[in-house]
């Protein structure tokens, strides 16, 4: 005679066909059709808008209409010898595409410990970029700037 009840070690619904329903409710802080959790890259676009935006502001005008990227690893040639990841890149621009500021996810994220940290970076790279595409010291871009 089989026993009444869940079999052992199984954590789903006495039918099998696991939960029912959705995982997370919708209410004031996560409306309907809203994940409850962003993914990795996600979190990382937001991180670079939200720093890029507050450069931006300043910084926008002499930009010379530049755009922002992602990607999410550097191409390195084959005879690449540097033991170091560049975090980014400048790429000139061309006679069909404007210049682009290019940040590179995967070792961005490898060197922060928490998106504090992440944020930190970003802003720390952007920084860096934004000065050599200008061609001004990265002091003059954010006086708070510090190479560590």
């Amino acid at each position: 005679m089989a026993a009444s009840g869940p079999r052992r070690g199984s954590v789903r619904e006495r039918r099998g066909r696991g939960p029912r329903g959705p995982a997370f409710l919708p209410g004031p802080l996560s409306p309907a059709g809203v994940p409850a959790a962003r993914s990795r890259r996600e979190q990382f676009d937001r991180t670079v808008l939200s720093v890029a935006a507050d450069l931006e502001q300043r910084w926008g005008p002499h930009l010379g209409g530049a755009q922002l990227a992602v990607e999410e690893i550097p191409w390195l040639p084959d005879d690449w010898s540097s033991d170091v990841v560049p975090l980014a890149a400048v790429a000139p621009a061309t006679a069909g595409t404007p210049t682009r500021i290019v940040l590179f996810r995967r070792p961005l994220e490898h060197r922060a410990e928490s998106i504090a940290d992440l944020a930190a970076l970003v802003h720390t790279v952007l920084v860096e970029q934004i000065a050599e595409l200008l061609g001004v010291p990265v002091e003059d871009i954010d006086p708070r700037y510090d190479e560590d």
